[in-house]
């Protein structure tokens, strides 16, 4: 087997950054940025008469990329013949996910997951070694949000593609038409355990920074964990949205330190700095922590892999 247990794991990444296949200068321009997954793009950014070219490109950037510690993705076309040909060409130790675009029907997955099967084998590498990450674009997709979560193990997150779904709603892009479709998918994402990737918003929207750094600040309340990002000035963003402020996580440990040794006690619940404490807020104290572990997590993984170059 050339797989390794020591992967980064998809569903605790907070930043994803799309890296068009086809453009060096972006592709080398990735190394600099600190977002926790890179994701080659073979699908919007690459012209059709490219795609082929930018297939053969994916081993040789996703191995650079895995060996400098980021997690990568790559993200494939939907059309089936072009979609077989992409997977037989990422299949490999370096790609940790696929995300897949324009997922209407939990079928498509399932049927993705079994080449992912074939090609696993034939690359020697542990079954289930290339996660999922699915985008619901439609409102087919919408309509079935909770059985595509739950379609297979492999998926790790589910995001809404706010443009797509825009065209098929026929609705404009903004707050209030996009609020419903994302709270849905995060609904399906915990219903189903894996990580709900977005924002009220759209993609596009990153040059008024207060207002991007707004935006991403709510999706965290809301209880998103991750986001997707098309210019490298998001990332920063995104990675401070989805991460335990310092004092939270010390304050989250004090808490359930003192809820734990209340619970020695024989007791069911506590006051902590004047408000009560039970089992749930516990819990959320817990979350909190390790959120920030995964955090930790991919810092150590880089720091290590810059201290092997």
């Amino acid at each position: 087997m050339t797989d390794t247990c020591l992967a980064p794991d998809p569903a605790t990444w907070r930043s994803l950054l799309f890296v068009p296949a086809m453009q060096d200068r972006y592709v080398e321009s990735a190394l600099r940025r600190d977002a926790d997954a890179l994701m080659i793009d073979l699908e919007d950014s690459v012209a059709p008469d490219q795609k082929e070219a930018a297939r053969a490109r994916v081993a040789g950037i996703a191995d650079r990329y895995a060996a400098a510690g980021y997690g990568v993705a790559v993200r494939v076309n939907r059309p089936w013949r072009m979609l077989v040909r992409d997977i037989e060409h990422c299949v490999r130790a370096s790609v940790h996910a696929l995300t897949l675009p324009k997922v209407s029907e939990p079928g498509l997955v399932r049927a993705v997951a079994e080449i992912l099967d074939e090609c696993e084998r034939e690359q020697g590498l542990r079954p289930g070694h290339t996660r999922l990450i699915v985008m619901v674009e439609d409102a087919q997709g919408l309509e079935n949000l909770s059985a595509i979560a739950r379609a297979h193990p492999r998926i790790s997150g589910l995001t809404v593609g706010a443009e797509d779904l825009a065209v098929s709603l026929r609705m404009a892009v903004e707050p209030d038409t996009l609020y419903v479709p994302n709270v849905l998918a995060l609904t399906a994402c915990r219903a189903a355990g894996i990580t709900p990737i977005g924002f009220v918003g759209s993609v596009a929207d990153f040059a008024d920074r207060d207002a991007y750094a707004a935006m991403l600040a709510r999706a965290a309340r809301l209880g998103f964990e991750s986001a997707f990002c098309i210019h490298p000035a998001q990332v920063d963003i995104v990675n401070t949205a989805f991460s335990p402020a310092p004092q939270a996580v010390t304050r989250a440990r004090a808490l359930l330190a003192e809820f734990e040794a209340q619970c020695a006690a024989g007791r069911a619940a506590c006051t902590f700095e004047g408000r009560m404490v039970d089992a749930p807020v516990a819990e959320q104290a817990r979350q909190l922590i390790a959120r920030d572990a995964a955090v930790s997590a991919h810092a150590a993984r880089r720091a290590a892999a810059a201290g092997r170059s």
